[in-house]
């Protein structure tokens, strides 16, 4: 959390939550440059913390999505192995996988036997087996972590101890 009230706030889809350097706009008309040293990835709820101490609350984005059930474990299981295959962006759910839509993998899923929604919600993919999603300066009682960027921090809710 973060004390006082977020100066705006920032929608962004998946991809603008990982991006280290852009220019963004919020709801409210604030302007400002994230650049910041590593790419973060950043969720709803965080926060980015602007030079003059101001923070920009992050919302995620809804996205479209295919919604991917099957009948057992192991059917879901095996449709994640071919997604994981081909290398895509894959989140996680009780008995279910959300992809970015994709007519053709949709194709190729219910070919596996599993069932498609067509959804739209913001996207919240694992991160690779390699991939350190902690952002790299985080938010510890509303202070940055690092001072040593230039325009804005980037800073995840709840902190975790990655570390740093």
């Amino acid at each position: 959390t973060w004390p006082g009230k977020a100066a705006d706030v920032v929608r962004l889809d998946y991809d603008r939550r990982r991006r280290r350097r852009m220019d963004l706009v919020g709801h409210g008309g604030l302007a400002f440059l994230l650049d910041l040293a590593k790419a973060p990835v950043l969720a709803g709820g965080d926060g980015i913390c602007l030079e003059d101490g101001r923070i920009v609350a992050v919302e995620a984005a809804a996205e479209r999505l295919l919604e991917v059930a099957c009948a057992d474990g192991r059917a879901l299981a095996r449709v994640a192995w071919h997604l994981g295959n081909r290398h895509l962006a894959c989140e996680i759910g009780d008995g279910t996988l959300y992809i970015r839509y994709d007519h053709v993998i949709a194709d190729m899923v219910m070919g596996l036997g599993a069932a498609v929604r067509d959804i739209e919600r913001p996207f919240h993919p694992e991160g690779g087996a390699y991939s350190h999603d902690a952002a790299p300066n985080l938010l510890s009682d509303g202070q940055p972590a690092h001072t040593h960027h230039d325009h804005g921090h980037a800073g995840r809710r709840p902190p975790q101890d990655d570390g740093v």
